[in-house]
């Protein structure tokens, strides 16, 4: 019985960066690092255990290699079940925010009392002490 894929962050990008055309290592850092607005990051090594995961699970693939200014770039490229997941993945955060935009609309009666200031006009300080 194979192991479910876990999809972190990392991976999701990864995966994302992929979609559009195969990349080389070096350009799927960069285009993690545009698509997370600058957030992510990715070292080397992390890069290249995400894919090797991601490869492991049938996510994504080797693209070729070609040799430029005497370096081996390798390419990598998403493959049908890594959209599937990416487009699973990215429904699965849609509904996340939603839910987390409805929490946020909510404000529980308990918050609303002790935003309203105490008898006499003031607010209690911190931990309801007067």
């Amino acid at each position: 019985m194979a192991t479910p894929f876990r999809m972190t962050e990392q991976a999701y990008l990864v995966l994302l960066a992929l979609t559009a055309e195969p990349l080389h290592g070096y350009a799927v850092i960069q285009v993690v690092r545009e698509l997370s607005g600058g957030r992510t990051v990715l070292a080397a090594a992390t890069l290249y255990g995400a894919l090797d995961r991601l490869g492991a699970a049938g996510l994504v693939e080797p693209a070729g290699e070609s040799v430029v200014d005497g370096r081996l770039r390798r390419y990598y490229r998403i493959t049908s079940d890594g959209r599937a997941a990416a487009e699973a993945e990215t429904e699965r955060l849609r509904a996340l925010a939603a839910r987390a935009q409805e929490a946020l609309r909510r404000r529980p009666v308990a918050q609303e009392a002790r935003r309203r200031p105490a008898a006499g006009g003031f607010a209690a300080p911190a931990g309801g002490v007067a």
